[in-house]
């Protein structure tokens, strides 16, 4: 049986890096101890699942003679959505993911259908010239903002997991010879407890909005008289100016709104009675230059069942 979400707050023991080491330290904290046992199962169950999917019509959000966009579902690899395409006979062999999703994160992926149209894709990717959007359920307090940019160091800790660093570290080598780089977030707030306004993307919103630059580890709220007084439901829209791994989950847990289902960064694994197989993250558009036409496109996943349960409300 699976530990509840409640013993999340036991973490894995970390020894922290000696002066002598010179190490920059993590600003957040370590894997809970119960995340080990339940991404195990999760693992288990994806690998079948993704053994199983096969890619149809209903999955494909865009196409033409170069690109194919499809709205990954959540659980499923990204590996195994390239296999379903391959296996069709129909499509070229070239076939290349231009963007991955983690497993558990659902949303838009782009394919492309050469070697030279991957290259120059992949390429806008690593110059930042693909704006991308998610949108997050998350639990915690109340942010006292509505829109904020969130700026931080991130690399993998002394025993392997994505931590959040300092800003000012970037740069700092690591144990394993890996350093640290800078990565940033922008965050909306659409929703909390079901009221708010699920308004469409705009980088506008960020005109003079708030700025976070992570030096020192976060200070969370402790629960009050009732236990769920800290634990409102939050939707947020990320705009991810860098694309680090895990990038939105880790700075989610650094604002203390952790995504639900997400047990590696403090998220809730029971809510409200309903108990979450993987983590509520969707990755909500693409926005791009054709690598071959030169026409910009937008593009846009279906919202997911748990968007429009909040939605709903």
């Amino acid at each position: 049986m699976l530990p509840s979400r409640q013993a999340k707050q036991s973490h894995l023991p970390e020894t922290t890096p000696t002066v002598a080491e010179n190490y920059p330290v993590p600003l957040s904290p370590q894997l809970p101890a119960i995340s080990k046992e339940i991404e195990l199962n999760r693992a288990k169950i994806a690998s079948t699942n993704s053994q199983l999917f096969s890619l149809s019509k209903i999955h494909i959000i865009y196409e033409d003679e170069w690109l194919l966009v499809v709205n990954k579902p959540n659980g499923i690899y990204c590996d195994s959505v390239l296999t379903s395409l391959q296996s069709q006979q129909t499509l070229p062999s070239e076939l290349h993911l231009a963007n991955r999703l983690d497993r558990d994160t659902s949303g838009i992926m782009v394919i492309t259908k050469s070697h030279k149209v991957a290259s120059k894709l992949v390429k806008a990717f690593t110059d930042h010239k693909v704006q991308k959007t998610y949108i997050a359920r998350c639990t915690g307090s109340i942010p006292n903002w509505e829109t904020i940019t969130v700026r931080s160091g991130h690399g993998r800790s002394k025993f392997g997991a994505w931590r959040v660093y300092a800003f000012s570290d970037s740069g700092r080598v690591l144990p394993g010879g890996s350093v640290v780089r800078s990565m940033e977030t922008s965050f909306e707030v659409l929703s909390v407890n079901g009221n708010g306004n699920f308004r469409d993307v705009s980088e506008s919103e960020f005109e003079g909005s708030s700025s976070l630059v992570v030096e020192e580890k976060s200070v969370k709220l402790d629960g009050g008289d009732d236990e769920n007084e800290n634990h409102h439901e939050i939707v947020v829209r990320a705009y991810p100016r860098s694309g680090r791994t895990h990038q939105i989950r880790l700075h989610c847990q650094y604002l203390g709104i952790s995504i639900i289902g997400d047990v590696k960064y403090e998220g809730v694994y029971e809510w409200k009675g309903e108990i979450h197989h993987g983590h509520h993250l969707h990755a909500e558009t693409l926005s791009f230059d054709h690598p071959v036409t030169g026409i910009h496109l937008m593009l846009r996943a279906p919202l997911p069942q748990w968007v429009n349960q909040v939605l709903q409300r």
